[in-house]
């Protein structure tokens, strides 16, 4: 037997992509298991509750699919960057739980200087909004890796303590100094429409009903490309997850992990304030108390079933967004509770690790 047939074959250069699509094509199929089970469990026709939810999410019946497709995308929109901001840091072995926080002070910062929108044009401020959003979250996350680095503090527990800071910063802001003008709800005024993302959906694609699809999803679905190629075809990008995979190798080859730790918890903090201003200037129009339902914490279902990658965390996030967007209809349909999605959510990710802990445990290995 010659040399060539004893070798294994080369994989071709699609097979990365064939076997992505079939490891999503798995977990799709496991999902709908998990819906099936959770929903005959109690009690609920799984074929209707499918049905809703896929009305919620895609269209059909009394629902237009472009305002369905673009309540799925709006949904999508927070916890695609913070998902983003999960993958960054663990990218570099940083578990960061403090993507709330972060998009709390983005947001808070973003509506602080919204109070110059009588002295500052409406374009360079909406930017200035962005920018110094983004920054703050950037220094929120920076925080949590010098206390780290410097100080041996986890970041598990400096990032839920930063949390808080953040959500009583909110708080007193919006009960105090932001207040609206009535003084009766813990809420800022509402944004002047000069300084909110357009609508960028004609109601007459969506049976008439105004959608809230706005500009700020393309800055979110943007990131997506932005972060594949900053952690996959930078040199910076390549010592974070060298980092990440063996910080001894990495400080034999010169790199400074402190530093790389510190910059990718930076990163991971610009996402999450990136996020609230977006949702801020998109969305919620408004900085209020329960600003976030808890985006941050969905982030990381997000990112774990996304593969800590940044195309399966976007993949995740779509996936995500329409079952909130399902969720409400078959709430409003059937009276399904939508704390049977969060179920479903919980069950996948702990599907999701058990199967990782399987594989480490139990290799599979090439035979000849």
């Amino acid at each position: 037997m010659s040399l060539a047939k004893r070798l294994p074959a080369k994989p071709t250069p699609l097979y990365p992509l064939m076997r992505f699509l079939g490891i999503a094509f798995l977990y799709i199929i496991g999902f709908l298991i998990l819906l099936v089970a959770t929903f005959a469990v109690f009690g609920v026709a799984p074929n209707k509750a499918l049905f809703a939810l896929q009305q919620g999410a895609l269209g059909g019946g009394p629902i237009s699919p472009a305002y369905a497709i673009s309540e799925t995308l709006v949904r999508a929109t927070p916890l695609l960057l913070t998902g983003l901001s999960i993958v960054v840091a663990w990218q570099t072995g940083m578990f960061s739980i403090g993507g709330d926080g972060q998009l709390l002070m983005g947001a808070l910062t973003a509506t602080v200087l919204a109070q110059l929108q009588h002295v500052v044009n409406p374009n360079l401020l909406i930017f200035l909004m962005l920018v110094c959003g983004t920054l703050v979250g950037a220094l929120w996350g920076a925080i949590a890796g010098w206390l780290r680095v410097k100080r041996n503090v986890q970041e598990v527990i400096s990032t839920i303590m930063l949390n808080y800071i953040a959500l009583y910063l909110v708080g007193a802001a919006v009960v105090g100094p932001l207040q609206e003008s009535s003084h009766s709800n813990p809420e800022s005024n509402l944004l002047p429409d000069k300084l909110l993302f357009a609508h960028i959906l004609p109601p007459s694609w969506s049976g008439g009903i105004t959608t809230r699809l706005h500009s700020g999803v393309l800055l979110a679905f943007l990131a997506v490309p932005i972060v594949w190629l900053y952690l996959y075809r930078t040199l910076q990008g390549f010592q974070l997850r060298i980092v990440g995979q063996n910080p001894e190798a990495a400080r034999a080859a010169g790199i400074s992990v402190n530093q790389t730790r510190v910059r990718a918890m930076a990163i991971s903090g610009a996402l999450c304030g990136l996020a609230g201003v977006i949702q801020l200037l998109g969305t919620s129009e408004r900085l209020s108390a329960n600003f976030s339902p808890g985006w941050g914490y969905t982030a990381i279902p997000v990112a774990l079933v996304g593969g800590l990658h940044p195309i399966g965390t976007l993949l995740s996030a779509l996936f995500f967004g329409a079952l909130e967007a399902g969720s409400v209809n078959a709430e409003q349909t059937l009276q399904v509770p939508a704390s049977l999605i969060a179920i479903v959510q919980a069950a996948a990710v702990l599907a999701i690790i058990g199967v990782n802990a399987w594989r480490q445990r139990y290799p599979t290995e090439l035979k000849d």
